[in-house]
């Protein structure tokens, strides 16, 4: 059923909040008795009490990973028993998926309608996926002199550590655990200080399904002390990370000061959007590029920020561009008909308004570029459009992770791949055009973990979702996500 606005809001006025850690199973106290007072950026109100757990937790949360790994009720209790829990648990999340809507809402400012229409339905079916993919993996046999047999297995690595972001705060939580746990690994999962509460419940409800308790731990607090924890912890064997490039840095530090844990890294980007004059559609191209750049606030990691233009098409192409941008002005998250909601917070706001501040000065705003109080709160900013800025500017360099793009125009396609290739970035790429042979040419000289042809930011479960250069290395999404999670064993019997 379809909520309306007031719905929503009664919804969110009945929801309850409990900041507490889950730690074998359990609900549990931060040992150092503090918490952080967690505000909805929407409207400012306090809405309830982060636990703030430290090292001591930590050491906890892996304590219980690592007996229930050993113990084997889950590590060894096979693909087919996993695959029944993982299915359970993705009826239990789509049972509650409002409940799951409003946390990631009221936590990061989110529309309601997009996490409980594709967030929660989309993770639900994520961990059904990896629960029946896990248990159509084969092992090998690969030939041997004669007198011997060698089998060659995928062997769970034993205790993962999970620290997400907060932009998608169940939906990137289930890209890392669904795969983990199929694999049966054990987890502990440091989730977002700005938006817990969504982890918190997935893992109440996965001992629900009959996951054992121990196997998903998830410890609160801030990154500075629980992912360097979790980074330089000792009985940690892998560590999936979603997030910027400076922390990703750091993990790899943290790795190497302990005992070369393993990473899979999904790190910042800067992603361009390519469109050629002999685009079929260039109304199609401008809305789908409003779609790349301003959904979910512009706070999506591979967002088409960097657009670029084949001059014949550019002006155009912006008046378009300006007229779909329209679609994601901000409102109230919980209004069903609102465009984008809020930034995930007054501060990280504060940030990307001077990005846009300083953009004004020193080029030109096509489109937006106002900062609106809505329900008290200062942290909503309109989809904004930047043109005529040097290449160097900071918002053709830095990630904003905003509701912020710049368009610029290009005369050749040789300019336009070396424009979207001058940056640190690799997660993501689109183009738009006509031409078979272009496209081809083009997403083959593009260096990007995902090149989107004709559309923006494409991915699904079946394909691998990743970067190169400094967005990080392993794939989220697909049967190659197991991966990171699993390595091989081999097993060599002599017989003769």
């Amino acid at each position: 059923m379809t909520r309306t606005h007031e719905e929503w809001k009664a919804a969110a006025a009945a929801l309850t909040f409990d900041g507490r850690p889950v730690i074998d199973g359990a609900r549990v106290d931060a040992s150092t008795g503090r918490t952080i007072e967690k505000r909805n950026p929407a409207t400012g109100e306090v809405i309830s009490q982060i636990h703030e757990c430290d090292e001591t937790d930590v050491d906890r949360a892996v304590a219980a990973a690592r007996r229930s790994f050993e113990a084997g009720d889950w590590s060894r209790a096979g693909a087919g028993f996993r695959r029944e829990r993982l299915l359970e648990l993705a009826n239990l999340i789509e049972a509650r998926a409002d409940e799951f809507a409003l946390y990631d809402s009221l936590d990061m400012g989110k529309p309601v309608r997009e996490a409980a229409t594709i967030d929660a339905p989309g993770s639900a079916a994520l961990y059904r996926f990896y629960g029946e993919a896990v248990e159509k993996q084969e092992d090998l046999i690969p030939v041997t002199p004669p007198g011997s047999t060698a089998l060659v297995t995928r062997e769970a690595l034993g205790v993962v550590a999970v620290v997400v972001a907060w932009n998608y705060p169940l939906e990137i939580a289930t890209w890392k655990l669904a795969p983990a746990l199929a694999a049966g690994n054990s987890v502990v999962v440091k989730p977002p200080v700005e938006a817990s509460h969504s982890a918190l419940l997935l893992a109440e409800l996965a001992v629900e399904a009959g996951i054992p308790a121990g196997v998903l731990n998830v410890v609160t607090g801030r990154g500075s002390v629980i992912g360097r924890a979790l980074g330089r912890h000792e009985d940690v064997d892998m560590l999936a990370f979603t997030g910027s490039t400076e922390v990703a840095k750091q993990l790899q530090q943290y790795a190497g000061e302990s005992n070369m844990k393993r990473l899979a890294l999904e790190a910042g980007g800067k992603s361009s959007n390519l469109i050629f004059a002999d685009c079929d559609d260039l109304a199609a191209a401008a809305a789908k590029a409003a779609f790349g750049s301003f959904y979910n606030q512009g706070e999506v990691c591979s967002a088409n920020s960097r657009i670029f233009v084949e001059r014949e098409v550019y002006e155009d192409f912006l008046r378009l561009y300006a007229e779909a941008a329209r679609a994601y002005a901000p409102g109230d998250p919980l209004d069903p008909e609102t465009g984008t909601g809020s930034l995930v917070s007054e501060a990280h706001a504060d940030t990307v308004w001077a990005t846009i501040e300083n953009a004004r000065r020193d080029g030109r705003i096509v489109a937006g570029g106002t900062r609106p109080e809505i329900n008290g709160s200062r942290a909503f900013i309109e989809p904004t459009i930047v043109t005529d800025v040097p290449i160097d500017h900071e918002v053709h360099t830095r990630e904003i992770f905003g509701p912020v793009a710049v368009v610029t125009p290009f005369d050749t396609e040789e300019e336009a791949i070396a424009r979207a290739n001058e940056t640190p970035y690799g997660l993501a790429a689109s183009l738009w055009t006509g031409s078979l042979s272009r496209a081809y040419r083009v997403s083959q000289r593009l260096v990007a973990g995902t090149v989107s042809v004709n559309t923006v930011d494409a991915l699904g479960f079946t394909t691998p979702f990743g970067g190169f250069k400094q967005s990080g290395f392993g794939r989220d999404l697909s049967v190659h996500a197991l991966e990171n999670y699993t390595d091989y064993k081999t097993t060599w019997m002599q017989w003769g």
